[in-house]
């Protein structure tokens, strides 16, 4: 018997932003690798064995953290891709005390450190990807959104099926 399909942990995006990423991704991102929406990734393999323990420990450190402002700070060149670099404070605390509570069950791509990004493209020429770099920059403005939760998904080899919508504590 196999192991269930480990747990995703991405950010929950305001409306109007994840709009505009979502588009941004749908636009840019090769179709047939475009298997999930827009989104910022907190931690890539939680236990899938235990969804509901992960669900209640994230949603018991969640409703602590008032729901973050996220800045979005510059366009990374990603090699093969673009994304839209990330920036909270409030947030990194979060996802710190959720490294803290899963410390024994992180992968190596997890305790790494982090650095939050949105990926609107990715797996293309890097020509093709310089070029989408180089036109987002020219047009990039620095902006903020609001997170209101996080999302728990389970990783089904492409696409992801989500298992929760946990909201922060003053977003409930």
């Amino acid at each position: 018997m196999s192991e269930p399909a480990p747990l995703i942990l991405t950010l929950q995006m305001d409306a109007a932003a994840f709009a505009t990423f979502d588009g941004l991704r749908r636009r840019h991102f090769p179709e047939a690798l475009n298997h999930i929406p827009a989104h910022a990734t907190l931690f890539h393999h939680l236990p899938g064995e235990d969804a509901a323990g992960v669900t209640e420990t994230v949603t018991a450190l969640a409703r602590t953290q008032s729901a973050p402002d996220v800045a979005v700070t510059g366009v990374r060149f990603t090699g093969r891709g673009v994304a839209y670099v990330l920036e909270s404070e409030a947030l990194s605390a979060f996802r710190g005390r959720i490294a803290a509570a899963f410390r024994e069950h992180l992968t190596a791509q997890d305790r790494q450190g982090w650095r939050p990004h949105i990926t609107v493209q990715n797996k293309v020429a890097p020509d093709t990807a310089r070029a989408l770099h180089a036109a987002l920059s020219q047009d990039f403005r620095p902006s903020h959104f609001h997170a209101p939760g996080v999302l728990l998904w389970r990783y089904l080899g492409g696409p992801w099926e989500r298992v929760a919508t946990i909201a922060f504590g003053d977003a409930a």
